[in-house]
């Protein structure tokens, strides 16, 4: 099995376009979305949804009116402030902030009379679907929810579950953008990370910080540069810190509003780039096929030996 993990340091390099493109390319593959704050891959690739399922992993705390003796314990000791005494018409009763409640459950464990309710919430939803390509993996985390990396976790060992079910060789993962935690969840043990960046100062840092992290797991990297013609002189010293570090330089992507014509028509980058663009794209799945191919071999020797 070969998980390649498709990141980027900042958000719009071209990361999930190429992560539907090279779905396309492949023909053959397990896609999963992890960029499950902001779900986006399922905008390109045509996929029917087979199962939805709710995600919980959170708790939250609210109190029960009638037990509450009105101590205040629960108001002096909450470090997130989200527990406030209210006097309205009813007379006083202290009410739980659901924005401000970290679900740390300290109130329910301190409360004398047993007054706080520590539920589970439903955080969001986890979809199975059906593309071209094969099974296709996403999910829709809920405004202000967190454990945003256990959602990646989740469909991350579903999709790893259905290639050993099919005996499917290949996983591409669209990454969030950054360094956070669902980004180390959705990288950690792949096969292969494969960066997109672009030349602007901002793009550059990301990318670092993000062959930092990478290195940190051990994690064999390579990038391309989408956009490589808007600054060349940038585009020079992405290829050099890429060099001095031991990345391999997959390809140059030129501009092309095409990248935009083929989201708002719903569909992957490949599916209407032509001519030399296009031969890009292709080189380098090509190029990145052939690295994660030299990985597993050097596995299997290690193996043998």
């Amino acid at each position: 099995m070969v998980e390649l993990a498709i990141a980027s340091g900042k958000g719009g390099t071209g990361k999930t376009s190429l992560a539907g493109s090279f779905s396309a390319l492949a023909e053959k593959a397990i896609l999963v979305d992890c960029d499950v704050d902001a779900a986006n891959l399922h905008l390109i690739v045509e996929h029917s949804v087979l199962e939805e399922h709710d995600f919980s992993s959170s708790r939250r705390a609210s109190i029960i009116e009638e037990r509450c003796i009105l101590c205040g314990i629960c108001e002096m000791q909450c470090r997130f402030e989200a527990i406030k005494r209210q006097i309205g018409l009813m007379g006083e009763t202290f009410q739980i902030d659901p924005l401000a409640c970290e679900g740390c459950g300290l109130c329910k464990q301190i409360c004398p009379a047993d007054a706080v309710a520590f539920e589970s919430i439903i955080s969001g939803q986890w979809f199975k679907s059906d593309s071209k390509t094969g099974p296709f993996f996403h999910a829709k985390l809920g405004i202000a929810e967190a454990n945003s990396g256990k959602l990646v976790s989740l469909l991350r060992q579903q999709a790893r579950d259905e290639a050993q079910r099919r005996e499917e060789a290949l996983i591409i993962i669209d990454s969030p953008p950054g360094i956070g935690c669902p980004v180390i969840a959705s990288i950690t043990g792949v096969t292969y990370l494969f960066i997109v960046t672009e030349p602007s100062l901002s793009a550059i840092h990301d990318m670092q910080r993000l062959v930092e992290l990478a290195r940190h797991f051990k994690i064999k990297t390579g990038l391309c540069i989408n956009k490589f013609d808007i600054n060349p002189e940038l585009t020079g010293q992405i290829e050099k810190f890429a060099e001095a570090n031991d990345l391999k330089t997959h390809g140059r992507i030129p501009f092309d509003p095409k990248f935009t014509e083929a989201q708002l028509h719903g569909r992957p980058y490949t599916a209407i780039a032509s001519g030399e663009n296009l031969a890009t794209i292709e080189d380098i799945w090509r190029s990145v096929q052939i690295e994660f191919d030299a990985i597993n071999t050097r596995k299997f020797n290690k193996k043998a030996v």
